[in-house]
């Protein structure tokens, strides 16, 4: 039931992204599209409960529990960036909009970008492993947890890898080709 649930989560941040940009440039109706994406937190809301009350109803803590809180943890981190990139480009396409910056590709503005990309890989991990740790709690049993902190592990094991691929941005930057060395400058500005 989890399992269906986080799909049906995600298929329903897809859709009410798609139909809030649609709404907002080719209706024209900015406030129907704000209402809109301000329902992809519900999303996040509903399945926090039905997994709460999932497990109140006696049911063992499982790999679809964590997974669960992982999703929950993603969409935090994620979400409002995705939405943002999106529109971006959205508003790009269908608006008329200037076409919006790619990320940098060299040198310490590349690092930057890899490190502001990791921050998130860490708060998706930090409240996937506050929701985790609330479960073990709720839950009580010490030996049916088990589950719960192995997800846990991997969300720390997801962050650190993060980590050390946003690292190797840092300690061995990309140089830009000849021709790109004003581009490298200029996105380093920013």
């Amino acid at each position: 039931m989890i399992v269906g649930l986080i799909v049906a989560c995600e298929v329903g941040f897809w859709v009410l992204l798609a139909a809030g940009l649609a709404v907002r440039y080719l209706l024209k109706m900015r406030r129907a599209s704000v209402a809109l994406l301000l329902g992809e937190p519900l999303l996040e809301v509903v399945l926090f409960v039905v997994t709460a009350i999932d497990l109140r109803n006696g049911a063992k803590p499982s790999w679809e529990h964590g997974l669960a809180a992982l999703y929950i943890g993603f969409t935090v981190a994620y979400g409002h960036y995705t939405i943002r990139w999106l529109d971006g480009h959205a508003a790009h396409r269908l608006a008329g909009a200037p076409r919006p910056p790619k990320p940098p590709k060299y040198g310490l503005a590349r690092a930057r970008h890899e490190g502001r990309l990791w921050l998130r890989t860490a708060l998706a991990a930090a409240v996937a492993l506050a929701l985790l740790q609330a479960a073990v709690w709720y839950v009580g049993d010490a030996s049916g947890t088990e589950p719960l902190r192995s997800w846990q592990w991997t969300a720390l094991r997801v962050a650190g890898i993060h980590g050390v691929i946003a690292l190797t941005y840092l300690l061995f930057p990309k140089k830009a080709p000849a021709g790109d060395a004003a581009q490298g400058r200029t996105a380093a500005r920013r």
